[in-house]
């Protein structure tokens, strides 16, 4: 059943009175035991044949028995008939039913077989046949303890609900609840999916630094580090964007990163500090372009990661169809529809602050004029924009890197994707006129010239051919596309205050 045990570490031992109210406790005297006996319950490997998907897909059409194979995973369900049992394993696919019977694998093997306990890890090994209930199950014929649980499941396996424990224990979740194994498994095939997309299309993935010397690309509050080997501070990244145009200055016409990006900001069900982010930048195109890629990409990630469904349910009721033209719409035209107010951008900032107190939009009195504006769009605007919509042609304070609009100096050639009430991507034609960039930044950092990214105004001097840029956020984009309510609920581990009481928690966990 197992090999002996060489050189194994000692647990401590438990007193009576710890045996009597800690599970851990009972599960340390079981491992004491195994390793008295001489067998090692912590082994390196095991051959493993199938999958539980895979061995069921195995099994003959019509048939009362099927190949042998040999699955491992996690015990989740067992059910002791006596001198039979019946168990459920847990591995990457789902589970798969195993039948154990004492006068197959012997009197001893069986006795230690009923010790076993629910989370343990094990492997075994047998034909397959179908119960009269008609489940596909491994007729066990041996098997063997792969790594001892020594603290239980949760709940006794009826599930893990709360939300805290939930996202610090994340592996909990992942053993106990399916919805968060399935939602971070289609996270996985939707990063696979935009890479293909884009990989197919001639697009180059990169890597840019992590450390930047300036926190540029983006108006957010960065995190500060210090670099001991330079003996000088730098910042985590907030953005992608100024290295990956740099690389179009070097002839790299379509790249891309999906990458990890860092801002010292708030939590929210829709904001994590640390999150990831697709930047994408092709030369010889534009904002429109960009509209195009975007379109294609989410139709694309539909067909393979989602199996062709275009129909999102919202938890909130209803449901987002991502099939067919989208929405295209001026962000003045936005402002002036929500308002009642064709002259609201001639209007002085005065009236516009009256104006927000009788819509009930609740605005920082210090405001400039655009950004009171902003606040309209955001808190007014934006939450209603549920199926997908392209925002164009936004103020001209809001980006510094985009094109100015032909014909219209106070906008940008800008677009914002907006879906179920929150930006989804931005993108612009971006601006390559090194001139106006060093303007749109002097206006930007204020006398705060240190600011200024010399070396990325320097490149842009060299020639940067005209370009559509995109940013997507990915944790965005898979809680849009796998229904999710909350950003913690797509990143595997999201930003939590340190506790200190993690590890005495874990041992009440039954």
């Amino acid at each position: 059943m197992s090999e002996p045990a060489s050189g194994q570490p000692s647990a401590k031992q438990p007193s009576v009175s710890d045996v009597s109210n800690d599970l851990r406790a009972v599960r340390l005297l079981r491992l004491q035991e195994l390793r008295a006996q001489g067998q090692d319950p912590f082994q390196n490997n095991w051959t493993q044949s199938h999958t539980s998907k895979q061995a069921v897909e195995s099994f003959p059409e019509g048939q009362e028995t099927g190949p042998e194979v040999s699955v491992a995973g996690r015990i989740v369900m067992f059910n002791d008939m006596g001198k039979s049992c019946f168990i459920k394993l847990l591995d990457r696919d789902g589970t798969i039913q195993a039948y154990v019977r004492k006068d197959v694998i012997g009197d001893e093997a069986y006795a230690a077989f009923k010790k076993l306990d629910l989370g343990d890890i094990l492997g075994t090994v047998g034909p397959l046949f179908k119960t009269k209930s008609g489940e596909i199950t491994v007729r066990s014929r041996e098997y063997r303890l792969l790594s001892k649980a020594l603290r239980p499941l949760p709940e006794k396996w009826h599930g893990l609900t709360d939300s805290e424990q939930i996202y610090r224990q994340r592996y909990l979740d992942l053993i106990v609840n399916a919805e968060s194994r399935e939602r971070f498994q289609l996270r996985s095939k939707i990063v696979r999916a935009v890479r293909e997309y884009l990989w197919s299309r001639d697009f180059v993935e990169v890597e840019t630094p992590v450390f930047h010397s300036i926190a540029g690309g983006a108006s957010a509050r960065p995190f500060t580090t210090h670099f001991n080997a330079l003996s000088c501070d730098f910042y985590l990244r907030i953005a992608l964007e100024l290295h990956l145009k740099r690389m179009l200055v070097g002839g790299f016409d379509r790249v891309f990163e999906i990458g990890r990006v860092f801002r010292n900001e708030g939590l929210s069900r829709r904001h994590n500090p640390e999150f990831t982010m697709l930047e994408v930048y092709q030369a010889y195109s534009d904002y429109r372009g960009m509209m195009m890629l975007i379109h294609d990409l989410v139709q694309y990630i539909c067909r393979t990661a989602l199996g062709g469904r275009t129909s999102i349910p919202r938890p909130e009721g209803g449901e987002i169809e991502l099939a067919g033209k989208w929405r295209e719409v001026k962000y003045k035209d936005l402002i002036i529809e929500a308002t009642g107010d064709a002259d609201w951008f001639t209007r002085s900032r005065e009236e516009k602050l009256a104006a927000c107190a009788k819509l009930g939009v609740e605005v920082n009195p210090t405001h400039a004029d655009y950004a009171i504006t902003q606040d309209v769009f955001e808190k007014l605007i934006e939450p209603k924009l549920i199926q997908p919509t392209f925002v164009t042609h936004i103020p001209r304070e809001l980006c510094p890197l985009a094109k100015i609009t032909p014909g219209d100096s106070s906008t940008l050639d800008v677009f914002e994707l907006c879906i179920n009430g929150q930006e989804i991507a931005p993108a612009y034609s971006e601006q390559n006129d090194p001139l106006l960039q060093r303007e749109q930044f002097e206006k930007q950092v204020g006398d705060d010239v240190q600011k200024l990214d010399e070396d990325f105004l320097t490149a842009l001097e060299h020639g940067m051919p005209p370009a559509g840029g995109m940013g997507v956020g990915i944790d965005r984009l898979v809680i849009l596309l796998t229904g999710a309510s909350n950003i913690r609920d797509t990143i595997l581990f999201p930003s939590l205050k340190p506790e200190k009481s993690v590890e005495s928690k874990g041992a009440k966990s039954e």
